[in-house]
Formats: structure tokens, sequence, C-alpha cells
């Protein structure tokens, strides 16, 4: 296979000396503007170790909406992390935006990849953003305390990247010598972040790497069109799966008639929740789009039967698979991504199931039923939430009336400022790959040319998950690219 791997300069004319632009997002400048500094506002855990790490917790109280300087307030969670013996040296921060949305950041058990690099010359804040991990985190559990769907979205709206944001300038005042600007790291959706971040904050930063999180930021809702660019990539993935594992064709289309003649069109799964075919179909999320996701999901179906251990027994899906199948998903103790997935594209417009829209207009490569009926390949879908998940998926069964409202809500504020990322001076490196099956290629290098001097690579050397898969090389190269190691020309 080709390999592609290069780096692009991305240049506008007449850039502007390095200023707040006019235009700054009010609700954060006069959010900032009136803070103060009690420490009642951040309490600073004991330092503590892990293999060639030491870590201590940062527990900050922040408004639930910054607009309001009487608002209820949560806890945002940061986990800081040096190398040993690093403490207390001097080094520049770098904040750690998660993927997501709703999604916590990673729990260091040692010194390795990424991170490991990272902390041979910063200060790495691992920050849970508002609403998972430790941050007021929005549980199955913890949202059935809203009184009505309508409660829980007028609590939700403020746990997009606008937010996350703030919170981000919030910490960063209180943490950074002088309230000087830090370096931020976003992966995916936490790239996404860091584009608003660009946006609305750039004073706060110092530099940026993107690693796969270059978000479209036209007008209204993009969701439609980022799952209509990703459907071809998504059947390329599923044709690649099949031509390494031919085996697994007839395997996921057994499973898939299984499942279509069982009482009530499916199997109970452990939770209380039903798999469906459609449902089956999920497992693309995980298994086609991330390194060894393809491995995986292979070994995954290796074990979807029980024995026949009783002659004469019914043929049935074992626990085991059901039991992967919900784990794999991760509703169940991550459910903000399935309510706010769709969100994180609108500004000022409603996205009303738009991956559920943009299936049906491709229904006849996707319906798993037909295809396992004709002896065609069962294609499964990739980073997508459908309508039909809050009913079938047990942890989701209590918001679906909130997601659709959220589905239908419009007065979502702006994420993104064009203007001000054409005037962009902050120094900025992203990883595009090329064969990203979450974030598109066409879409992300659309955006890229909005950004006054990103610098990209764009690889085919790795998927999605890059940062997490490349050992430290990722962000090294993204560092080269900023640093002088990697220069322009």
């Amino acid at each position: 296979m080709l390999t592609l791997s290069f780096s692009v300069k991305l240049l506008h004319r007449n850039p502007l000396p390095r200023k707040q632009p006019r235009h700054f997002c009010t609700l954060i400048r006069s959010s900032f503007s009136t803070m103060n500094h009690d420490t009642s506002e951040h309490v600073v855990g004991p330092w503590y170790s892990v293999p060639e790490l030491r870590l201590r917790d940062h527990r900050f109280t922040v408004p639930l909406d910054y607009s309001q300087s009487q608002s209820h307030k949560i806890s945002v969670f940061a986990r800081e992390a040096v190398s040993v013996g690093k403490e207390n040296q001097d080094m520049p921060y770098l904040l750690y935006l998660q993927g997501g949305p709703g999604f916590e950041s990673p729990r260091p058990t040692e010194a390795s990849g990424w991170l490991s690099k990272a902390c041979e010359e910063h200060r790495v804040i691992l920050l849970d953003q508002r609403g998972t991990g430790l941050s007021t985190p929005l549980t199955t559990s913890s949202m059935l305390q809203m009184k009505s769907a309508q409660e829980l979205v007028g609590y939700l709206k403020y746990f997009r990247a606008d937010n996350i944001v703030n919170d981000a300038e919030f910490i960063r005042k209180h943490l950074v010598p002088k309230e000087g600007p830090w370096k931020v790291l976003g992966q995916s959706f936490g790239g996404f972040c860091g584009v608003t971040y660009l946006s609305f904050a750039p004073n706060g930063l110092k530099e940026v790497y993107l690693t796969g999180g270059i978000p479209p930021i036209g007008d209204g809702c993009t969701a439609e069109a980022v799952y209509k660019a990703c459907i071809g990539p998504i059947i390329t993935q599923n044709e690649k799966y099949y031509k390494r594992y031919p085996q697994d064709i007839e395997i996921i289309r057994d499973v898939v008639n299984h499942l279509q003649e069982s009482e009530g069109g499916g199997v109970p799964l452990p939770s209380g929740g039903i798999l469906t075919p459609r449902g089956l179909q999920l497992l693309g999320l995980t298994g086609l789009g991330s390194s060894a996701g393809f491995e995986r999901l292979h070994y995954l179906f290796e074990r979807v039967w029980d024995p026949v251990i009783v002659p004469g027994a019914k043929k049935q899906i074992s626990y085991y698979f059901l039991n992967a199948f919900e784990r794999w998903l991760s509703f169940d103790t991550n459910p903000l991504y399935a309510l706010m997935h769709e969100s994180i594209y609108c500004q000022g417009a409603a996205s009303r199931w738009a991956a559920h829209r943009v299936r049906a207009e491709h229904e006849h490569k996707l319906d798993a039923v037909k295809a396992a009926k004709e002896g065609r390949p069962v294609y499964l879908t990739g980073e997508m939430v459908f309508p039909w998940m809050f009913d079938e998926i047990h942890a989701l069964k209590p918001f679906k009336e909130a997601a659709n409202l959220l589905a239908e809500k419009e007065d979502w504020p702006p994420l993104y400022n064009k203007t001000a990322l054409n005037k962009n001076t902050v120094p900025v490196a992203a990883a595009v790959y090329y064969e990203d099956m979450f974030v598109n290629f066409n879409l992300a290098t659309e955006t890229a040319a909005e950004i006054a001097g990103i610098r990209l690579w764009v690889t085919n050397e790795y998927m999605h998950s890059g940062l997490r898969d490349g050992a430290g090389h990722v962000l090294d190269h993204l560092m080269g690219l900023l640093n002088g190691k990697k220069p322009l020309f």
C-alpha cells in the first residue's frame, strides 16, 4: 500500500498582530474580566506516583453558565502530570483535550506513549471535560435527578465546546504563572475544542496541536454534510475488513439472520436492552476506524456462538459476545456521547437526527437484513447516533425524550469564528489522517484553509487513533513542525 506523508503550511495575506478579535465571544469576555482567584475555587491535592510519573489532582469550582454571575456551580477536575524529579521545575503547561464528546481524560498507569513524550518538557494537564470523569459527571444515574426531559436539556446545553473552552480559561488563569498562555493538544473532538479556543480565546494560547480533530466550521448544522462525506470511507473500511477476514462475511450474515428471526427481531442483552441487526452494525464505530480494530472485531465474532454441548440444543448467541457488545459501545458509562454527539456540529440550527436521515438515503447499502438475505456482506456503520438507539440500548431509554428535544433544538450558540481564524497568529500544527473514518479528510482540509498559518502533516501511516497508537511519534512530529526541527522548506 502506498504510504503517504507530507507537510503543508497554509498562509493568509496580511496577518494581523496577535490580539483579541473584536468579535470575541461576549460570554467568555464578560466572564473572565471579573474572575477572582479565591482558593475556594481551586483545591490542589498532594503529589503521588505511577511508574516514571508524578501526578497531582486539581479540582475547580466553575459556573455552569458563564454568562450569569450567580450561576449554579459545578466541579471540574484536572490531573497534572510531570516526569519524576521535575515537580518543581519551571516548564510550559500543555493542556490535553480528550476526544468524545462525553469521555474523560486518560488515567495514567505509567509513562508511555504520547504522555511520556509530552512530559519530557511540559507540565501536562489532563482535563476531564465538564460532565465526564470526575467533573460533575453526567451518568445514567446522575441525570435521573432531573425532574423532566426539558430540565435535562436546559442543563445539557452548557456541555459543549464553548463552555469547555471557558473552563480551560478558568483553569489556565489559576494554574499558569502570571496567567500566561499555554499549549493545547486536542485529539478528535478535543481538536474541535481547540479550534473553538482559537476562535474565541486565542490570547490564552501559546501553541495548538490537533490530531484527527479539525472540525467543519460552516454556519448552521454541518452534521448532515459530515455523515454524507463519511459514508464512502465507511464502505471502504468494511470492504477492507472483509478482504482481511473473508470468513467473517458468512459469520456476520448468520448472526443477522438469527437476530431477525428471533422473537421481537432481536435477542435480549445482559443489561436489559435488545440486540437487533441494526444494533449489531454499531460495532463498526470501534471496530472499523481505529488501529487494531479489525483484529478486535474478528476475535469478537470468533466467539459469537455458544457451543452445542447437548444434542438438539438450540443455536444461540453467547453471553460472552452479548456482554462484549455492550462493553464496546460504552453508552452505559458515557451516555453524554449519544446525547450530545450531533450537537457538536450545530451553530444556530438543529441536527434533526442527521445521521438517521443520511443512513436512509443509503439504506440500499446499509440494510443488514436485506444484505444477509441476498447473500451480500453486511456493512457495519461508523460514528453515527440514531434515534432508535434510545429504544434498544437499556442505559439510554430514560433519555429518549431529551434526545429528541436536543435533535430539534435550534438556538445553539456559535462554536467557531471564521474571521478570527483567518487572522490567527497562534502557531498551529495538525495531523490529518488521509483515511480517517471519523473526521473526513476533505472537510478537515477545507477548514484548515481558513486557519491562518496552520501547518498540516497529512499521512496515511495512522488511523484516527494515531496519537494513542504512535508511541509519541505523532506528537513529536507536530512539535517539530513548530519548534524548527522540521523547517518549512
